[in-house]
């Protein structure tokens, strides 16, 4: 009889996750049967020696200009790679990266993985291998500002990490701050929100940054094709109340947490200003800040991070919210001059 080691017996974490990824290929499954899109394990398969190595054939990958188009996870970029040509894939570190064309753009498809940490370093690795000339991200979002609804498409001017902060002390009714700690941007309880450090070739000094922009240029495209893009209203049976409708401006917050919080949502538009919340486009747009590449995101509801009446929506219109985004990406993707033409 074999025995069971007691670190393999499953932990309340691990049963979470498990829960957190069948919840996952569940969105998935509903993505493709929606959408028609492939279905994942339809991947084209990276060169074997590509796929050993990591780092073989990676000189040839800088060669050619392209656009990074970044999801966090695969139900979000079914939609794209459905609509790439001539898709050849390399892995690299583990993570398969997707070239071909895509609306008649060179570009390179890949998934930064879920939360700040994974698309942080996922997206520097794809700078480091390949010779990108913006990044897009595409993906889903919780909405913040109450005038969006589910299925909008958000293009935020703006992105700030709200959980770089410091969690003060609390002393008799009051929060006490460190010295070196900021108050500018307003606490929730303990959080108070703080600027990142960042090194990078523009400053021979660190530079403390709160908010990453979008680059001006990206913004002035996605102002041309919003109202080019028809965005999809059902999710099977479930229909929106009104039409989708893509705005650009505002701000967006970034970090590891899925929030699902009436009461955070409120804090994160009044401290923030901020119309959108997600897990990665901060720590994207950081990454393309200090590479000195241009950086835009396009992020669909596809819940009201706790706004909403009832159960959270994302199970529901999850897949819908990642069409539409997708569908603005591609139409952003056609419409952007390349080579600084």
């Amino acid at each position: 009889m074999s025995t069971i080691p007691i670190d393999a017996r499953p932990s309340p974490t691990t049963a979470a996750i498990r829960r957190w990824t069948a919840a996952i290929a569940l969105s998935a499954s509903l993505a493709v049967s929606l959408f028609g899109g492939p279905a994942a394990a339809e991947d084209i398969a990276a060169p074997a020696a590509q796929s050993a190595a990591g780092s073989e054939g990676a000189a040839s990958t800088r060669t050619v200009s392209r656009i990074g188009v970044v999801s966090a996870f695969e139900p979000e970029w079914q939609s794209l790679k459905a609509g790439l040509h001539d898709p050849e894939t390399v892995r690299i570190n583990g993570v398969d990266f997707v070239t071909g064309e895509l609306a008649g753009k060179d570009v390179v498809l890949f998934l930064s993985g879920v939360s700040m940490v994974n698309a942080a370093m996922t997206t520097q690795l794809a700078l480091d291998r390949f010779g990108i000339e913006a990044i897009v991200f595409s993906g889903i979002a919780g909405g913040v500002d109450p005038e969006l609804d589910i299925g909008d498409v958000v293009v935020a001017d703006r992105w700030a990490q709200y959980l770089e902060s410091v969690f003060a002390r609390k002393n008799g009714e009051e929060w006490t701050l460190p010295p070196f700690a900021d108050r500018a941007t307003p606490n929730h309880g303990m959080i108070f929100p703080q600027p990142v450090e960042v090194r990078s070739g523009r400053s021979e000094k660190a530079e403390d940054m709160l908010w990453f922009e979008v680059d001006g240029r990206l913004l002035e495209v996605a102002r041309q094709v919003a109202e080019k893009v028809e965005l999809e209203r059902c999710a099977g049976e479930t229909c929106l109340t009104r039409a989708p409708q893509v705005v650009v401006g505002g701000s967006g917050v970034s970090g590891p947490v899925f929030v699902d919080n009436a009461e955070f949502r409120r804090y994160v538009a009044e401290a923030f200003d901020a119309s959108v919340l997600d897990m990665e486009s901060a720590a994207v747009a950081h990454v393309a800040y200090a590479n000195a590449v241009p950086f835009i995101a396009f992020r669909s509801l596809s819940d009201l991070a706790g706004g909403g009446e009832g159960e959270n929506e994302m199970a529901t219109f999850f897949a819908l919210a990642s069409e539409n985004s997708a569908r603005v990406v591609k139409a952003f993707v056609a419409a952007m001059p390349m080579d600084g033409n």
